[in-house]
């Protein structure tokens, strides 16, 4: 399970490794970048994620962001409450990718009507399957 981590939405995706297929899931309403739990909790229990993939939105040089360090922090405290392996993974430009491959299919481009922190967490995922996760 992927998740776009963002301090007011977090996106989350779900994979399958050995199908190499994935779909977005849900959109969490955040509030300083802390989800409501129970709703990240029945996600969990409902599609039983081997891994948890945290986002990790770096700076172009590669550097660490100050939303990369919360983003972090998000991952850790996954870890902490449901014991699940948290591994990060680079997103940068994930939203830009999102926002290209939406337009091209006919996304009105309202992204606070149409959300694509989902779809973000689904392209994460994705390329961390085509890389050394999958």
């Amino acid at each position: 399970m992927a998740f776009d981590f963002g301090l007011k939405q977090i996106g989350v995706a779900i994979g399958n490794c050995l199908l190499a297929t994935t779909q977005p899931l849900a959109i969490l309403k955040a509030r300083d970048g802390i989800p409501d739990w129970q709703a990240v909790g029945n996600l969990l229990e409902e599609w039983q994620p081997d891994l948890l993939l945290v986002g990790n939105p770096l700076n172009m040089d590669g550097t660490e962001s100050e939303l990369g360090a919360r983003s972090r922090k998000f991952g850790n405290r996954l870890h902490g409450r449901f014991g699940l392996p948290v591994e990060f993974a680079d997103e940068r430009l994930t939203s830009f990718e999102a926002k290209q491959d939406l337009a091209a299919s006919g996304h009105s481009g309202d992204y606070k009507a149409q959300p694509i922190d989902s779809y973000a967490a689904e392209l994460i995922l994705k390329s961390w399957m085509r890389s050394a996760g999958g």
